[in-house]
């Protein structure tokens, strides 16, 4: 590991980061492209940075090969700004949107959209985040502006198993902790948003792809710095941009393309969230993820220790004896308790081999 450090980060977010990128970060740190300053007090109007912004443009561009009639820009305010940006900018079309449901995020991606128009919600309530309801029992809008939803939820561990069909209507999917873990059709989506401190960088900035018939439809009282016709034809420069953080995104860009690209970060992720996945269901019980099978997340994995409801003392000892061991920040977010293991394309399957390894000495020793 980078810096002598024995630790395996399964933060959620921030998360981890490849060593190579933070090395090579490093390096650039004091005097980037021999400018003779730093990445961080580079000018946002300077060649550099532009160079720098249309290399990393374009590596998305090509890693998920975008249609040249979307526009990749970046944004403030991460996801949550987006909750706020997506209807502003969309929903003046008929005033209404349908939101699909399945965590923490899109409950308040929901929220914050009903504050510009109405919000149908596609499927019915229920007391648990576990899963994708069956397709009979969604209640999708004819004239809706738009179709919403969270194509990873990171708290429940709830993923879409596939792109919902809308009829026509546009689809923005909020990727932030599965975006370049899997090959995805942009042609099929209106607007894909990731906050990039998950899998593409540092907290601080999100990337925004945009299908350009939707530029230009946003409501009076949008703010300019989330009014995606402002931000596109300043191509993300509409005030100063957190260049250390596109720059740091940049990275990561080539250092997915020479790992393979999308392909070789889904083979990663089936082997890698497969692995844990065996470890829980090989327990007997011992270990509980509640999310239906279809729907399991490839990037966080919640469960429980000690059968379906958990156990706290078992709970407590496995964190303790887990960081003893160098895997760290698994304890489960503080809404849901438990473990999570969040698993991102920064980690490697040796990272993953040795937490899988623990969970089941772990059961072993404690069943």
């Amino acid at each position: 590991m980078s810096g002598g450090k024995n630790i395996v980060y399964f933060g959620a977010g921030p998360a981890k980061i490849p060593d190579e990128v933070l090395l090579e970060a490093q390096k650039q740190f004091l005097n980037y492209d021999n400018s003779g300053v730093s990445i961080l007090e580079i000018s946002h109007r300077s060649k550099h940075f532009a160079d720098l912004l249309a290399t990393t443009q374009n590596n998305i561009r090509e890693l998920l090969n975008v249609p040249d009639n979307y526009t990749v820009v970046f944004v403030h305010g991460g996801a949550t700004g987006q909750f706020a940006g997506v209807p502003l900018n969309l929903i003046s079309k008929t005033g209404t949107a349908d939101y699909f449901v399945t965590g923490s995020w899109s409950a308040k991606a929901a929220k914050e959209a009903a504050k510009y128009g109405k919000v149908n919600l596609v499927l019915p309530k229920g007391d648990q985040y576990v899963g994708v309801s069956d397709k009979s029992t969604w209640n999708l809008s004819p004239n809706a502006s738009y179709v919403y939803y969270c194509d990873n939820e990171t708290i429940h561990g709830v993923e879409f198993d596939s792109i919902p069909d809308t009829k026509g209507i546009p689809i923005v999917a909020d990727m932030s902790s599965n975006f370049m873990s899997k090959p995805v059709d942009v042609s099929k989506f209106g607007i894909i948003f990731a906050g990039a401190q998950k899998n593409i960088g540092a907290a601080g900035v999100t990337l925004v792809i945009i299908r350009n018939d939707l530029i230009g439809n946003a409501l009076p009282v949008c703010p300019t710095i989330l009014d995606y016709a402002a931000v596109t034809k300043e191509n993300t420069v509409v005030n100063t941009p957190p260049v250390y953080n596109i720059f740091l995104t940049g990275l990561v860009m080539q250092w997915i393309k020479k790992n393979g690209g999308i392909k070789g970060m889904c083979d990663l992720a089936n082997k890698k969230s497969c692995a844990v996945y065996k470890a829980i269901d090989s327990s007997n019980g011992f270990y509980y993820c509640p999310v239906q099978v279809k729907n399991r997340s490839r990037m966080n994995i919640p469960f429980r220790v000690g059968g379906t409801n958990g156990n706290d003392d078992l709970e407590k000892k496995f964190l303790q004896e887990a960081e003893k061991k160098g895997l760290t920040a698994l304890k489960g977010h503080r809404s849901v308790g438990g473990i999570r293991a969040s698993i991102y394309n920064a980690l490697t399957v040796p990272n993953v081999e040795k937490l899988a390894t623990f969970m089941t000495e772990f059961y072993v020793q404690n069943k």
